[in-house]
């Protein structure tokens, strides 16, 4: 069975995350219907890695077998047809059978976008922080979220991850007009863990958290972390890497117009 690679792009406000559910109407699932009507058959996709609800993508990658070939121009422009407006396949390449969407990947970037200024148009795709951000300490207050270390502080139980051991290999935090653009990449992201880690740094930010307590964190529980966690609407999977290669330039999300 012919086995493809395809990358796409999603908002994820409408859905109840990437996963498919029974009783729920998810990123996943739209695309399995779409892929079934594109191929003639039922498909089966595996997913790069989750996504909770409301957050979005702009590089997702998943995988799926096919019972036969079809033309990766065509299989593209075939599911497009059938997915919503707000899911979008940008590509399918023929891979061979040992690919796989998330045990072959190296790494994965998220991008958080922080409006420093309310938007009547940008809401599903931003987090407002109305008070001013230190940019500096919250850059200073990366480094102890570097490198290798237990983010169980940073994440809710959950029975699919054996380890909460997580290697962040990278934290830019940069101005962007009226966005702060957080990026963060890493070998894997545990549920929630993006969220809680940006909405500390934001904390720290606003001056009312402190670097060596971010420190502290990753040496005993914590239930600070978790009622910081920023919202879903401002995070995007940004980036899947399957070898080492440079991340694109940093930049806003280009469904913002901040």
């Amino acid at each position: 069975m012919p086995r493809y690679k395809l990358t796409l792009e999603y908002a994820g406000t409408r859905y109840s995350g990437w996963q498919a559910q029974k009783n729920a109407r998810t990123v996943q699932g739209e695309l399995e219907r779409a892929l079934a009507t594109a191929s003639g058959g039922p498909v089966d996709t595996y997913g790069s890695g989750r996504t909770d609800a409301g957050v979005h993508a702009i590089g997702q990658v998943a995988h799926a077998d096919f019972a036969r070939e079809v033309p990766p121009a065509t299989l593209v422009a075939r599911a497009n047809d059938a997915l919503p407006h707000d899911i979008n396949l940008l590509a399918a390449e023929r891979v061979p059978a040992r690919f796989h969407a998330r045990h072959s990947a190296v790494a994965r970037s998220y991008l958080y976008q922080i409006s420093t200024r309310r938007s009547a148009f940008a809401k599903p795709y931003v987090w407002w922080v109305r008070e001013a951000l230190d940019l500096r300490a919250m850059q200073a207050a990366t480094v102890p979220l570097l490198g290798l270390g237990d983010f169980r502080s940073f994440t809710d139980v959950d029975p699919e991850e054996k380890s909460t051991r997580v290697l962040v290999s990278s934290i830019v935090i940069a101005r962007h007009g009226a966005l702060v653009l957080v990026r963060v990449v890493g070998s894997h992201f545990l549920w929630k863990m993006v969220r809680r880690m940006v909405g500390v740094l934001a904390a720290v930010g606003r001056g009312e958290v402190r670097t060596e307590d971010v420190a502290s964190w990753l040496t005993q529980d914590s239930g600070i972390p978790p009622s910081l966690t920023a919202p879903a609407s401002g995070l995007f999977l940004e980036h899947v890497a399957y070898a080492d290669a440079e991340l694109p330039a940093l930049a806003p999300a280009a469904i913002s117009i901040l």
